[in-house]
């Protein structure tokens, strides 16, 4: 793990931060001045945030090459964020694993554990460990993107594996109205992003939404505005 500066101002968590809309969330929170603690497996890509965010303006970030299936690297990062600034003012959880589209009758064992241990077992093992952090903080939010492709043809294990994700952030939702933190689960465009082209290969792309664009719409649509203009990345 590597540290960014120290801190006084608001405390990101980015899960799945190398790319697409992870990584431009993270870098519209950066360039506002929010320090990011960016979680993904893809070091090359928290490399690349990093010298994003700084060259917008931003804090350097805390890189975290980690795999958020990993229970006890987890419960690790979570100690080591409480160590150091106490809180989470925010958790955006963008980390999602695409198995290969395929028949029901044709999915494999091995793709169909893998998309269960990152898109359904990840989040609920990792919420008992933010949610402490979140509810330190003054006004913590965490953030969940929901993804309508469940029971679609082929998408079986992406889609049941990603509903179950999004059945679990609207129970933690509807059970932290009145005590926090606040859980709020959002709807992203389509977007032009690495995973879109694995499910769609050939859609011409003139059409959707850019991930930068998204970000800074889907953070103000959470109360998290003003987030574009100078410094941002629209």
């Amino acid at each position: 793990m590597r540290d960014g500066e120290t801190m006084t101002g608001h405390i990101a968590l980015v899960t799945g931060a190398s790319r697409g809309l992870g990584h431009a969330l993270s870098r519209v929170l950066g360039a506002r001045g929010w320090h990011v603690v960016a979680v993904a497996r893809t070091e090359g890509g928290l490399t690349e945030l990093d010298d994003a965010i700084r060259a917008a303006g931003g804090p350097p970030a805390t890189l975290a090459p980690l795999d958020v299936a990993d229970v006890e690297a987890m419960r690790h990062l979570c100690r080591h964020v409480f160590e150091r600034w106490g809180r989470l003012d925010l958790w955006a959880h963008c980390a999602v694993h695409a198995p290969p589209m395929a028949p029901a009758g044709h999915i494999d064992p091995r793709d169909w554990e893998r998309a269960l241990a990152v898109n359904a077992r990840a989040p609920g093992l990792m919420i008992p460990l933010v949610e402490p952090l979140l509810r330190a903080a003054p006004a913590g939010q965490a953030l969940f993107f929901d993804d309508l492709r469940a029971g679609q043809k082929f998408f079986g294990a992406y889609g049941a594996t990603k509903a179950a994700q999004i059945a679990l952030a609207r129970s933690w939702a509807a059970e932290t109205v009145r005590i926090g933190p606040r859980v709020t689960v959002l709807s992203p465009a389509p977007m032009a992003t690495a995973l879109r082209a694995r499910f769609f290969p050939g859609e011409a792309r003139e059409g959707l939404a850019t991930a930068a664009d998204e970000a800074a719409r889907l953070l103000g649509e959470a109360g998290l505005a003003p987030l574009a203009g100078p410094g941002g990345l629209g």
